[in-house]
């Protein structure tokens, strides 16, 4: 499990103050929120959900997308930007 791969991305760091800010979201307002396409944030979200800082529920075609706050790392990773002062930050700094 990489540090580097979950937060050398500014995109994967956007997506993680948008789930902490507002606990779950759909995949829509995550696009929304961080200002990037489907199609990056989706991969992004693979990089999160293989390292355990995710998880996402599927309702019919809706996924919606949550930390996990079981995996000891996301619980360091909230602690970290909360530290920061990440999560009151706007989704582009």
């Amino acid at each position: 499990m990489s540090l580097e791969e979950i937060l050398g991305s500014p995109g994967r760091i956007r997506i993680l103050r948008v789930l902490l800010n507002h606990g779950e979201v759909n995949i829509t307002r995550l696009v929304r929120e961080t200002g990037m396409h489907y199609r990056l944030v989706n991969r992004h979200l693979e990089v999160l959900k293989k390292h355990g800082v995710i998880v996402e529920k599927r309702y019919g075609r809706a996924r919606i997308i949550t930390l996990n706050r079981d995996n000891p790392l996301t619980r360091l990773l909230a602690e970290i930007f909360e530290r920061l002062g990440e999560r009151e930050q706007g989704p582009h700094g």
